[in-house]
């Protein structure tokens, strides 16, 4: 039964079409749903909407219904559309008429735009805290390996020396650029839709800066109508921001895959870390790092299709909206996964020593040759020039001192300054206000 449906029976092929996969990703919302209803009904008490006693009887039993739906015990019917009718119908069966009053004020428009809210928040936090400890512990191999030089490449052709410190404080800081964004994503789904309706907002009195504290929300979505554009909006601005996380993931791999490959061997990871060949017995395949590139890399196109699903829809509710779902959520469970495998990985990963005395790698330090006639007063194109003609004959003999002093250079990495960007902008979330909002509802 739909809480829609009237006297007509929806037919089989249209209502499997519909629903789709629907129930089964409504799961991941259901705890969410029982938290918007339980701040829905105490402000439908507080405008005289329910009484009193019907309230606490509602409370208790949503409450009941989350802890099931912790406990794994949670199930969507096959006859029931989706979360939102599933707890209606159970908080029905087991009070009565007060649980059909909980659907007073709101339609399943802002319930399910409440609910994806509440989810996104949860999701972000995850992925925020996943992100610092990957930060944490590039910033730890950053300082532990500071000294050990690594050549740079430009055009993929040797160029300068660098360092592991560089090479780990690069992606640190990469990752404080990616939960900037990770920020502004955040505000936008930190906005309370709930009270909005189907888009066009209630003739009941209804208390929507009551249900933003309850919930904790920062604020309101105060337009009715926009509240409702919000939805497939606040889901690309999320994938723009999950996009970023991983582009840093994805070329760090793509570095990974390189510096492991026996033609540079940089790095390398335990042998139960890799994977082999069922043929070339001496295969130590970095399969986890490409896996992590490619997953990485359709995360990054996420966005893109989120729009195309959104593009010029108009104003209102519009059922193309209901598939978002199926692409964004299994991509948030993907960048977790892949932040947690990142961290894994490196936590067990080896640096080679003494990399640059490879005669190879002498050209590296042509630069640092031309940078010290230039520091004795040589014009600079002129010691370029002198420098260029020793490569061609030959004669070059290589400065294998480095001494880079300036800010974020090779001898002074920044990371302190670094880690101290991160600290500030992981300061603004302020997960703590949230998750206090949400025990205090569930008290």
């Amino acid at each position: 039964m739909k809480i829609w449906q009237k006297n007509v029976s929806v037919n089989k092929n249209i209502d499997t079409f519909t629903v789709g996969r629907d129930r089964e990703l409504d799961l991941q919302m259901a705890a969410f749903d029982v938290l918007g209803s339980l701040a829905h009904v105490e402000m439908l008490e507080s405008i005289g909407l329910l009484t009193a006693a019907e309230l606490a009887e509602i409370q208790k039993e949503l409450k009941h219904i989350y802890v099931d739906i912790e406990a794994g015990n949670f199930v969507i019917e096959d006859a029931v559309e989706d979360v939102h009718s599933q707890v209606e119908w159970l908080l029905t069966q087991r009070i009565g008429e007060a649980g059909k009053k909980i659907h007073s004020g709101r339609s399943r428009n802002d319930q399910v735009l409440v609910d994806l809210k509440l989810f996104f928040r949860y999701r972000i936090e995850e992925m925020v805290k996943n992100t610092e400890v990957l930060f944490n512990e590039l910033i730890s191999l950053s300082n532990s390996h500071a000294h050990q030089l690594l050549p740079g490449y430009t055009h993929l052709q040797i160029a300068m020396p660098s360092s592991f410190g560089l090479w780990f404080g690069a992606y640190a800081e990469s990752l404080v650029d990616d939960l900037e964004m990770m920020l502004a994503a955040w505000k936008v789904c930190n906005k309370n839709p709930l009270g909005s309706a189907a888009g066009y907002g209630s003739s009941f009195p209804l208390n929507r800066t009551m249900t933003t504290e309850l919930l904790g929300f920062e604020t309101l979505n105060y337009n009715v109508v926009y509240a409702q554009m919000g939805r497939g909006k606040t889901e690309r601005i999320l994938a723009q921001a999950m996009s970023s996380i991983a582009a840093t993931l994805a070329k760090m791999a793509m570095d990974v895959t390189l510096f492991i490959n026996q033609n540079f061997g940089f790095i390398s990871f335990p042998d139960e870390l890799t994977t082999g060949s069922s043929i070339m017995p001496h295969k130590k395949n970095p399969d986890v790092f490409e896996l992590i590139r490619s997953r990485c890399n359709k995360i990054q196109a996420l966005p893109n299709e989120i729009a195309m699903m959104i593009t010029n829809l108009p104003s209102g509710y519009h059922r193309d909206l209901q598939l978002l779902k199926e692409t964004l959520f299994p991509s948030i469970i993907s960048l977790n996964e892949c932040l947690e495998m990142t961290t894994y990985m490196l936590q067990n990963i080896s640096i080679k020593d003494d990399i640059l005395k490879d005669p190879k790698y002498a050209y590296l330090f042509s630069v640092e040759v031309v940078n010290n006639l230039a520091l004795d007063g040589v014009p600079f194109r002129e010691a370029y020039k002198i420098v260029g003609e020793s490569i061609e004959k030959g004669t070059f003999v290589p400065d294998t001192k480095v001494n880079h002093t300036h800010e974020g250079s090779i001898g002074n990495l920044c990371n302190q300054e670094i880690t101290g960007m991160m600290n500030g902008v992981l300061q603004q979330f302020n997960f703590e206000k949230i998750n206090t909002a949400i025990k205090n509802l569930l008290a």
